[in-house]
């Protein structure tokens, strides 16, 4: 007759396997979109992930202005709300970079994977992600028409799509990152209401 403590095992077991097979299907997928040094779309890519940071912050600010400009006080709200996302998921990524402590895969996998960006540190996730989506969500809340939110969105995908391609990150990165970077979006946003109330 089976032990009920392995019964309590099982749970342990099967995330070990899971995880497992997690890291060796971020590896593959990896793989297919980091592709040996190719100058010209290397650097268009190299470009989108450069722009993330100033896209992040140019948008809170833009925001601010226009509030002020037109006397809107709701824009002016929306562009404390982005500046906060902007801000907790970056720090969110930052500290759970040094808890996770994921090493790069060019470092994990040298012979696989080449490295066409500056990318140190950790690995998961993926700031430059979370960044990017919570610039988007917060963009498409502010606004909330398909010819904001599909560009936004798309942005926020060309930047997540440039990390693997650059081979800094996995795919479970970009994905942990796009988590951060949406909910922290949606906290702030949240927090601004109950704020106004």
């Amino acid at each position: 007759m089976i032990k009920r403590q392995n019964f309590r095992l099982l749970p342990l077991f099967l995330f070990l396997a899971y995880f497992a097979g997690a890291q060796n299907l971020d590896i593959r997928w990896l793989d297919k979109f980091n592709s040996p040094p190719n100058p010209r779309p290397d650097k268009a890519w190299q470009f989108v992930s450069d722009c993330m940071a100033p896209v992040g912050v140019a948008m809170p600010l833009t925001l601010f202005a226009a509030g002020a400009i037109g006397k809107d006080k709701d824009l002016r709200q929306r562009s404390y709300e982005a500046g906060g996302a902007f801000l907790l998921s970056a720090g969110l990524s930052m500290a759970i970079k040094v808890t996770v402590r994921r090493p790069r895969p060019f470092v994990t996998y040298p012979d696989i994977i080449t490295r066409k960006s500056k990318g140190s540190g950790f690995s998961f996730p993926s700031g430059h992600t979370a960044v990017a989506f919570a610039t988007a969500t917060s963009l498409s809340i502010t606004y909330p028409k398909w010819y904001v939110i599909a560009p936004s969105f798309a942005y926020a995908g060309a930047v997540a799509y440039s990390r693997m391609y650059l081979g800094v990150h996995y795919p479970a990165d970009l994905l942990g990152g796009i988590i951060i970077g949406v909910g922290a979006s949606l906290l702030s946003y949240q927090v601004g209401r109950w704020i106004e109330r």
